[in-house]
């Protein structure tokens, strides 16, 4: 079987035969200058994830690796199937919801005495334990407990493989990003992320690209070792940013398409418009960190150190920000473990 493009490639080959979803040059530019005036701030750097996420655990523990692994294999699929009906988790006074009832049901489970952070336990935890460190507040329970259970048990035998830990797993690939990717995806399936469009097989691999750019949070808020090749790495195409992207201008969608998704329709994994969502994602944050790198080029006479996943870990945060503002531009619904 021939191999997928690299999320990469697989964006600008989406973005270049997209029927129903369209990256506009001048919000490219936009949000390229936006983030230029930003360009010193804490918001656009490595280390932002941590800011972004009060929850995870301090960087400076091996347990805050394992704890970005749990997290980042179940991270998928939280939007409700009404808006009045959101799974909720309370922690330390605070009710969070989507991927953030994640967040907080792992670290409340660790102050619980739950190993949830071992893989020696979660490679062998039953479905009804998983539910109970998952458990709601309310009514709306965590959505695909069964695949979520299934990922992470997976997950951790693979863990238990390869010296009992994600850090032990992931020095495997030295410390190079693409490596690291390419490791995460050959070894535990729930991370194959792709799809097969216009007849080339495509690939997004958002929660691999995660791992891999929490890891190097980790790290670089520990001031240890340099991972290579971040540069590799694209934004990670879920279903916040997009709508982010079309309230900023850098994508617009087809009317077609706009009005199946404000009718709630629901777009499987792998329809043509849901890759073409995901796709000109990918590609119009690879436009718009070219740009941002050629302002600072030819402004400052400096290179730039801004790649990608650091857009990523600015555009997520402020479409939470935003969301009352953007609440007129409808996110597209799937059912994955993708994302």
């Amino acid at each position: 079987m021939e191999l997928p493009l690299i999320p990469r490639e697989s964006g600008q080959f989406v973005a270049e035969r997209s029927q129903d979803v369209f990256v506009e040059e001048e919000g490219v530019q936009r949000v390229a200058e936006m983030l230029y005036d930003l360009r010193h701030s804490d918001d656009l750097t490595a280390s932002g994830w941590k800011k972004a996420n009060p929850l995870a655990p301090a960087p400076t523990s091996d347990q805050a690796l394992n704890w970005v692994f749990v997290v980042d294999t179940m991270n998928f699929s939280f939007w409700p199937e009404k808006e009045t009906q959101q799974c909720e988790v309370t922690y330390k006074g605070t009710t969070y919801t989507g991927y953030m009832t994640l967040c907080a049901a792992i670290t409340r489970a660790m102050e619980e005495g739950i190993p949830i952070t071992d893989p020696k336990y979660f490679s062998q935890m039953t479905v009804e334990e998983l539910g109970h460190v998952l458990r709601s507040d309310n009514e709306t329970p965590m959505p695909m407990l069964q695949e979520r259970h299934q990922v992470l048990t997976e997950g951790g035998r693979m863990l238990m493989e390869h010296g009992g830990s994600f850090r032990s797993f992931i020095s495997q690939a030295g410390n190079d990003a693409r490596r690291m990717v390419e490791l995460i995806v050959e070894k535990i399936p729930s991370y194959r992320d792709q799809a097969i469009y216009e007849g080339r097989r495509i690939s997004f691999y958002k929660r691999a690209q995660i791992l891999v750019a929490d890891f190097w949070g980790i790290m670089d808020a520990r001031g240890e070792g340099e991972v290579i090749n971040m540069d590799w790495l694209t934004m990670f195409a879920d279903y916040r940013i997009p709508q982010a992207l079309v309230h900023l201008g850098v994508l617009r969608y087809s009317d077609t398409l706009m009005q199946s998704l404000k009718k709630g329709e629901i777009l499987p994994s792998g329809d043509r418009r849901e890759v073409e969502i995901r796709g000109c994602s990918i590609w119009s944050v690879e436009l718009i960190k070219n740009r941002l790198c050629k302002l600072v080029q030819e402004r400052d006479g400096q290179t730039c150190n801004i790649n990608s996943a650091i857009i990523d870990f600015y555009l997520w945060p402020y479409a939470k920000q935003h969301h009352k503002d953007m609440a007129h531009i409808p996110i597209h619904h799937t059912r994955s473990i993708y994302y």
